[in-house]
């Protein structure tokens, strides 16, 4: 039974609204401007930026909403769209006998009145008794809005009913979502382009910390998140990213107590027209100067925000702007023509009184009906102007116009058939601008970059200073010439905004923890690492036998280390090394002038001739160990120290084995000097040394020393020394010397107690003493001493032990040849050992 009653009901309200007829709900909304047409062509303009709203307290029908104080750039849009409409009416080429009408709706920078003025349009004014709602738009086309976020809403809003919306202004990147917004088209290039173009001419002036301002609607959030997007890409930090909206004081306060504790010197200003004007009054209050702003095409060339107290502020702004064009006619037609055609209260007509009410919301613009001042410098005018030529030129092929003859009136044009026109239009207009729509429709980016200069007159002017254009390749879209550039306060040297310093070569960037990557310390390369450019990232380490300067910033090759004879050591152990051969020498001198004396003759004068002559030898091989080695010189220095030094404790030895013997002969019936005669001692000699010339020759052929380059020592230089080549056979001719030199010292201190007025004996174990206690001392200052210290060590060893065995050897001799020549006889010699024998 229920569903019976709903069924009878829905059956009776679709037959009452069948046969109701069209009508309007409310007052009718009628345009602020406009005349009738065979085709008509919508318009929508912010003509008034304020907007009064009624109470709303409903006891009664709330009044009309009310706007005040006039917008002159989009006044002259408004002007501009009848001009281009005037045109073409006149005109026998397009539409040649097809009349253009309008409806032109003021906005007042209000989405509620834009809301208004949509439906106003979609409508019309008011319905002929007896019409029918047909579902059809009474407008062809609607050139508007302004602003992106109207746009949106607009385009919206007329969707549906496929009505073709062309703006001159709104570039939101937004709008050119086709499968939202499939019958909007704009003459104005997508922010697309803008936003990344900002993010290159920061990146082109080499700032890299900037703050970011956007106004909260579609145009700023979408065009920051552009610029953000792209300067993220190019290594462009932002200290801060702040947004407000035309009727959010708070915020705008946030936002300039931001701009005054930031230390970014450049601010990005992506903000709309109306906020712009609210965002340099808050500055030019405060007096916040200093920094160098980067605006938009929506505010960069307003004349109403380049003023002598804004100049302080603003003063050297740089921004893209669309390009200039001025048409011919244009100027004279705001102030003439215009007001005697389309104005509709330029005449007091009929009752005063009426007249007044009539035309009360013209009044403010009659004030500007002698200016065009202004005039030259509006850069939106040709947007609009070629939104009515696109409008003009799809009607050209949906009538059939063709040239020379009249177009086909009768055709009934729908909305939806100038949608698709529109995506095929391709034409020039006079100024010799190419219109077509790409596939978002839109057309393709051009942009001046102006800056705000005064010039010496005092007057303020948006000078040209570069290019943007999209249709040219990459690397050739932007210019830029800075030497014509005025800097912010007036400056000629451009300012400088980075969160950190860039660091030097030689250094590396360490970001700072929590902070963007714009903000580093420098950190200094390493030692034996470099960087040879600003800004590096990381320090490349040398190669092997490179190592960094002190600045860090180029390897040079290591210094090259070794035991020299020009150094300080070197010399010292030269004039040692010498000077001990020089001894010997005196030595060997004084022993030859002598030799027929018993202190020379007792204990094999021949011996003592050779040991002088080998200690020549050990003074001399240590030169060997002084210079740079050379493959020659390793195996000299070595090969020599072993044999020479051989042959010196061989020669000891004999002398030992003689002194023990010489007793052992005395005793009676004892023969053994015969086995240790002159010949027999050479023999030994002979043979000790033999020995480690065999020892050398097979560390030679098997695994010779050589010389090599260490470099694990000292990171910063090369230790150039001489490698063992094989470590046993340095060892097995250190090893024989030992071995000789312990059973020297053995049999010496056996015969240290023989009876002899002069018992070489002694001076032979204290000799060997002080020989085997430097070399025991040298096996681990050589193994612990690096690089050139190594070589110093055992020169010393072997300067110090030949030196021992000289003094302790030879001293006591010369001592008594020289002042005691009274002992130097064989009497004494001889005298006292008798007397120990009885």
């Amino acid at each position: 039974m229920l569903l019976f009653l709903y069924t009878l009901l829905f059956h009776h309200l679709q037959t009452k609204v069948e046969n109701k007829l069209c009508r309007m709900m409310g007052e009718p909304k009628y345009p602020l401007l406009s005349k009738e047409g065979d085709v008509t062509i919508g318009g929508m303009f912010a003509i008034h930026s304020k907007e009064t709203l009624p109470s709303f307290e409903f006891k009664q029908k709330p009044q009309p909403l009310s706007c005040s104080s006039v917008n002159l750039r989009d006044f002259r849009l408004a002007q501009i769209m009848i001009f281009a409409i005037e045109e073409i009416n006149k005109s026998e080429s397009l539409l040649p006998n097809v009349s253009i009408g309008y409806r032109i709706y003021d906005t007042c920078g209000s989405r509620l009145s834009s809301m208004s003025a949509t439906m106003g349009l979609m409508n019309g004014p008011e319905f002929a008794a007896g019409e029918t709602c047909n579902g059809q738009s009474s407008i062809h086309s609607i050139i508007g809005e302004t602003e992106s976020s109207a746009t949106v809403i607009l385009s919206r809003t007329t969707g549906p009913f496929k009505i073709p919306v062309i703006s001159h202004s709104a570039s939101c990147e937004c709008l050119s979502n086709r499968k939202d917004y499939p019958s909007f088209f704009r003459t104005i290039s997508s922010d697309y382009h803008q936003g990344r173009a900002l993010a290159y001419i920061v990146k082109h002036l080499g700032w890299s910390w900037v703050g970011a301002v956007n106004s909260d609607n579609d145009y700023g959030n979408y065009g920051m998140a552009i610029f953000l997007n792209t300067a993220q890409k190019e290594g462009i930090c932002v200290e801060y990213s702040e947004k407000f909206y035309r009727t959010e004081p708070d915020k705008l306060k946030k936002v300039v107590d931001t701009i005054k504790q930031s230390t970014a010197k450049v601010i990005v200003a992506f903000v709309s027209f109306i906020e712009m004007g609210l965002l340099i009054e808050q500055l030019t209050i405060q007096n916040i100067t200093g920094f160098q702003i980067i605006g938009v095409e929506g505010w960069i060339t307003s004349k109403n925000y380049i003023t002598s107290n804004s100049f302080r502020v603003m003063g050297g702004t740089l921004g893209f702007a669309l390009r200039k064009i001025n048409f011919d006619g244009f100027s004279d037609y705001v102030i003439n023509a215009f007001w005697e055609t389309a104005f509709p209260c330029s005449h007091i007509e009929g009752n005063l009184s009426q007249y007044a009410v009539r035309c009360r919301r013209y009044q403010d613009l009659l004030a500007l009906k002698n200016y065009n001042e202004d005039v030259p410098e509006h850069r939106y005018s040709s947007h609009v102007y070629k939104a009515v030529y696109a409008v003009a030129h799809s009607l050209q092929n949906l009538l059939k116009c063709k040239e020379n003859e009249s177009c086909d009136k009768s055709l009934a044009i729908q909305p939806q058939q100038v949608v698709e026109a529109l995506k095929k239009i391709n034409f020039t207009v006079k100024f010799g601008d190419h219109v077509w729509f790409d596939s978002t429709g839109a057309t393709v980016a051009h942009y001046e970059v102006v800056n705000w200069q005064q010039d010496s007159d005092k007057s303020f002017q948006f000078k040209p200073v570069g290019y943007y254009d999209a249709s040219l390749p990459p690397d050739q879209r932007f210019v830029l010439n800075t030497e014509n550039i005025i800097w912010a306060g007036g400056h000629l040297k451009k300012p400088s905004s980075v969160c950190s310093e860039s660091c030097p070569p030689g250094t590396r960037k360490a970001a700072q923890r929590g902070r963007p990557v714009c903000c580093y310390d420098c950190i200094p390369c390493a030692e034996g690492e470099i960087s040879n450019e600003t800004d590096s990232n990381n320090c490349k380490p040398c190669p092997e036998e490179y190592w960094s300067n002190a600045e860090k910033n180029k390897c040079d090759l290591k210094v090259v280390e070794f035991l020299s004879f020009t150094e300080t050591m070197g010399i010292v152990l030269v004039f040692f090394s010498l000077s001990g051969v020089g001894l010997t020498a005196l030595v060997a001198i004084l022993f030859y002038s002598k030799k027929d004396t018993p202190i020379v003759k007792a204990n094999n004068s021949d011996l003592s001739f050779l040991l002088l002559f080998s200690l020549s030898l050990c003074f001399l091989c240590s030169l060997t160990f002084i210079g740079q080695p050379t493959e020659w010189s390793c195996m000299l220095r070595h090969t020599a120290f072993g044999i020479t030094f051989v042959l010196c404790i061989s020669c000891v030895l004999g002398k030992t084995i003689v002194v023990l013997m010489a007793f052992k002969a005395a005793l009676p019936g004892s023969n053994v000097m015969k086995w240790f005669g002159p010949a027999q001692q050479r023999l030994n000699v002979l043979a000790f040394t033999l020995i480690q010339v065999l020892i050398c020759v097979l560390w030679l052929t098997i695994s010779p020393p050589f010389p090599l380059k260490n470099m694990k020592y000292y990171k910063e230089r090369v230790i150039i020394e001489c490698s063992l080549g094989s470590n046993i056979g340095f060892w097995a001719v250190l090893g024989y010397i030992g071995l000789l030199a312990v059973l020297c010292f053995i049999l010496a201190f056996m015969a240290r107690t023989l009876p002899d007025n002069f018992n070489e004996a002694k001076f032979i174990t204290f000799s060997m003493l002080i020989f085997c206690a430097v070399w025991i001392t040298f096996i681990p200052a050589y193994v612990s001493s690096p690089g050139k210290l190594t070589v110093a060590v055992e020169i010393f060893v072997i300067l110090a032990s030949s030196f021992g065995l000289l003094f302790c050897i030879f001293a006591p001799k010369c001592y008594i040849i020289l002042f005691k020549p009274g002992q130097n006889t064989k009497q004494h010699v001889m005298g006292k050992t008798s007397t120990k024998t009885h």
